[in-house]
């Protein structure tokens, strides 16, 4: 296009919050597809997707594992609802260093959800296709964006790195490299 916009197609997953029954299989599903070989174990500590629960008011919120931050926010927001108060961090799916949602359990790496990204790929990701009752919708939208520079993903992918090795160690994200590419 000659404004230097372009089709992107951007793929979500949206959660209905009042079907959610807190089974968990979306966990389930999720820790099996990524697991080593995949589908040789269940350990939802691995999956990309948890349910937070909340037994007092029998409320679960399935939240996605998104992007790594180096810091934590600084948004302490206080949500109500249903005259119950939840932090801002209650609903979040960044990595950060202030809790322990969302790490691989062996190394402490970050996990990201990859909407189980395949060869050939899926029709929906696991966890939709897992959720009995019907909670978690995938969804595709096409959206005009900014055309990128080539070398943006190089980039991302460099500060990514980088922040890895100033948390964890260049020994520790070489080995987790390593054995990820050998599993392959």
């Amino acid at each position: 296009m000659p404004d230097g916009r372009k089709k992107k197609t951007v793929k979500t997953i949206k959660v209905i919050l009042d079907r959610c029954n807190g089974c968990r299989a979306c966990e389930i599903a999720c820790s099996a597809f990524h697991a080593r070989p995949k589908y040789s174990s269940v350990n939802p500590a691995r999956s990309r997707i948890r349910v937070i629960v909340d037994m007092l008011n029998d409320e679960y919120v399935p939240i996605r594992a998104a992007g790594y931050t180096a810091t934590a926010c600084q948004g302490r927001r206080v949500y109500t609802i249903n005259s119950k108060q939840y932090s801002e961090c209650s609903f979040c799916g960044a990595i950060c260093p202030t809790r322990d949602l969302f790490k691989e359990p062996d190394s402490g790496l970050p996990l990201k959800c990859d909407l189980c990204e395949d060869d050939p790929p899926f029709k929906e990701p696991l966890c939709v296709q897992a959720c009995p009752p019907g909670a978690l919708v995938y969804e595709e939208k096409d959206e005009e964006a900014e055309e990128e520079a080539a070398d943006a993903g190089r980039e991302a992918l460099e500060t990514g790195l980088q922040t890895l090795i100033d948390n964890y160690g260049v020994q520790k994200v070489a080995g987790s490299l390593l054995r990820m590419l050998q599993k392959e």
